[in-house]
């Protein structure tokens, strides 16, 4: 009775039992089982960690803003601290020229567009007109009733957006908190991050545990130099273009093209997305202002920079920084635009960055726990026959 009961296992032809099938198969659902449940409860932990983000973005956004800066301003601050500037007089240096830098740009392009924007409305008010008198003459005769449908429609719809557009700047940001505050915040935080900064690390490898605290420390080392070379292999593909557009544009007499210039460097930030919407935007005014001529040759030479961009200075450059795919930052510019605007983008390439340091370095861990030493066979896994 108790051999109908309990079969036999299978015999192999070495004479070693074999597992029952069942049991296998067993196995490999409570082996699924387990994962589903560790995928759900990280699914969470990340829906969770969103949400406190989302709900404090008022207080994370200055943090992550002086990150970057404080990427940006961290060599000259230790250069001066090297040649026996204090820590806070160094960081003070960095900060305040850095805000002078700024402030110049400022003051550079706010006048040329002051002189030229009443010109260019005109001029794109007579560009409208004869488009309108195109489409209304032969081969398309589009009615201008027709014509005004559309125009009302488009109007609109830029209206209805205008709202969405420029809350996306400071997505999430309270209107009690103006943007003059959020960036005096940044500055702020920028000054003590690049001042107090090496101090961070020994303070957490203590308060961690020597075990733990030499995994975060190493972990947060790989991220503020890939986070660092980031930064600075960007703003340097950006300054090359817009140089170099920004000749093209001069030289092509395209009003405010400084000002066309300076928005190249910001949109190169914002990988992939932000190059379009700078090209689309200096076409668009060399198109109104100079004609369809014009318009032609510089969307050529913004073809011609971005190909050389692509195709030799990011490669180049970014791979020895950030290692991560083109759809990977498609992907997270697009992630990070829906859900917190143009700052989201901005921000969103950084923060793959970030994750891929951390998941490379779990993985690391991993292989660590795994391979054999040198001259040893890895263990073989045999499934258990009870």
């Amino acid at each position: 009775m108790s051999e109908e009961t309990n079969p036999p296992a299978a015999q192999s032809d070495s004479g070693k039992s074999l597992p029952d099938r069942g049991m296998v198969i067993g196995t490999g659902l409570l082996w699924l089982a387990k994962w589903s449940v560790c995928i759900v409860a990280v699914a969470a932990g990340a829906w969770v960690l969103a949400y406190l983000v989302a709900k404090l973005w008022v207080v994370v956004l200055p943090v992550l803003l002086a990150l970057v800066v404080a990427t940006v301003l961290w060599p000259p601050t230790r250069w001066l601290t090297r040649h026996r500037f204090p820590p806070a007089a160094a960081a003070a240096t960095s900060v305040l020229g850095f805000l002078a830098l700024f402030s110049g740009i400022i003051a550079l392009i706010v006048p040329s567009v002051v002189d030229q924007a009443p010109e260019l409305a005109d001029r794109s008010s007579a560009g409208i007109h004869q488009v309108q008198d195109w489409l209304q003459g032969p081969p398309l005769n589009i009615r201008q009733e027709q014509l005004d449908s559309a125009v009302d429609a488009i109007v609109s719809r830029l209206q209805s957006s205008s709202e969405r557009i420029a809350s996306g700047v400071f997505s999430g940001v309270s209107t009690a908190t103006s943007t003059v505050v959020t960036l005096f915040l940044v500055l702020i935080l920028t000054f003590f991050f690049v001042k107090d900064g090496p101090r961070f690390l020994p303070w957490l490898h203590a308060l961690l545990g020597s075990r733990g605290g030499r995994h975060f420390e190493e972990v947060l080392n790989r991220v503020w130099v890939t986070l660092g070379g980031f930064i600075r292999t960007q703003a340097l593909v950006s300054l090359i273009d817009a140089v170099f557009i920004g000749a093209g544009l001069v030289i092509l007499h395209v009003p405010l093209a400084l000002v066309l210039a300076v928005i190249t460097f910001i949109g190169g930030f914002v990988p992939m997305v932000g190059a379009f919407v700078a090209g689309a935007l200096a076409v668009l005014v060399a198109l109104v202002a100079n004609g369809f001529t014009t318009a032609l040759i510089v969307l050529g030479i913004i073809i011609a920079v971005q190909q050389i961009e692509g195709n030799v200075l990011q490669p180049v450059l970014q791979s020895r920084s950030m290692k991560l795919h083109a759809v990977i930052v498609l992907l997270a510019v697009t992630a990070g635009g829906s859900i917190f605007g143009i700052v989201g983008a901005f921000l969103a390439v950084p923060v793959a960055a970030v994750v891929a340091v951390v998941i490379r370095y779990v993985g690391e861990q991993i292989d660590l726990l795994t391979t054999p030493p040198p001259g040893e066979e890895p263990n073989k896994i045999v499934p258990s026959s009870e």
